[in-house]
């Protein structure tokens, strides 16, 4: 591809490029000119290698992003977190619309429509009994975090609104792969799950998949809709790191009664999700991203990972 076609190619602005962000850019390379916001100046290099055109700024300090303003990208990806220490609101999306607004892109107005898809996450429904949860149901956040999310979603959503932006929410369960988010390392280190009278449902979706899902999104998704991005499995906690033991060789894990997981080594934040059950409804996800998942239910996803150790 030359210069000039490259140049033609539509932009697309990956926000948090971590993990993520570097899987959805590998799939995305050649149909987008890839870049990527980064406030660490150690991954500049390695942006670079990925064929990702760095921006530096920080979402935390606002009068670092005045380079957004300039950029008129045609994609954004939102994937970064709130930070930790901003209560109830998320400032690092507020942060980042407004250096968008000031980009001038008025979609529907203009030539061009931007599209935004912000990651958030199933932990705005808060604890749903293990009832089956599609999009239609209201959020209910129980942690600080999930709040964020929730304060994150609304404006998203408000500037789609204003400014006619095409904005999808991809509302994401547990993360798996076989590298740093993969249950090997816990079943390894012996933690307790809860005794099956406490358990709860949990929901999960392979990293790739994920990664696939978000391109679907930029360019799938309707204006402000919401979808839940999971596989089919409908699998409580206990049984799902059961199962993981079952395929590495290793133990299962000992179950333990809610009132002893603290003292039994559980830490407060897998005590929080610990404290929430639901099951996602993914057929919105399906029908209107048009999404076939490679890995359908946890077992293909670990299965594969075994198999690429064998490899």
């Amino acid at each position: 591809m030359n210069g000039t076609s490259r140049l033609r190619q539509p932009r697309l602005l990956i926000v948090g490029c971590g993990d993520i962000g570097m899987r959805v850019a590998a799939l995305a390379r050649g149909r987008y000119r890839l870049l990527a916001l980064t406030s660490s100046p150690q991954r500049l290099d390695a942006l670079r290698a990925a064929g990702i055109v760095p921006i530096v700024g920080n979402l935390d300090q606002p009068q670092t992003l005045w380079r957004l303003a300039g950029l008129a990208p045609d994609r954004v990806l939102m994937l970064a977190p709130p930070g930790d220490t901003s209560g109830a609101f998320d400032l690092r999306s507020r942060h980042l619309i407004s250096r968008l607004k000031q980009s001038g892109i008025l979609s529907g107005l203009a030539k061009k429509t931007l599209r935004v898809v912000y990651a958030s996450t199933t932990g705005v429904y808060g604890d749903c009994g293990g009832a089956l949860v599609a999009e239609t149901r209201s959020c209910a956040p129980q942690t600080a975090r999930a709040q964020r999310r929730c304060d994150a979603e609304t404006h998203w959503r408000k500037a789609g609104r204003e400014r006619r932006w095409r904005v999808g929410l991809l509302r994401i369960p547990g993360i798996y792969d076989a590298q740093s988010r993969s249950p090997r390392a816990r079943l390894e280190r012996g933690l307790p799950v809860l005794a099956r009278p406490d358990d709860v449902y949990t929901n999960h979706i392979h990293a790739d998949d994920l990664a696939r899902l978000c391109l679907l999104a930029l360019e799938r998704a309707a204006p402000g809709r919401v979808y839940n991005v999971c596989d089919d499995s409908s699998l409580r906690m206990g049984d799902y790191f059961d199962l993981a033991a079952d395929l590495y060789g290793l133990p299962r894990p000992p179950r333990v009664a809610r009132a002893e997981a603290q003292a039994a080594g559980l830490s407060p934040m897998m005590l929080s999700f610990m404290g929430e059950s639901r099951r996602l409804d993914n057929t919105r996800m399906k029908a209107e991203l048009r999404a076939a998942l490679r890995y359908p239910d946890v077992a293909l996803g670990l299965l594969s990972e075994q198999a690429d150790e064998a490899d």
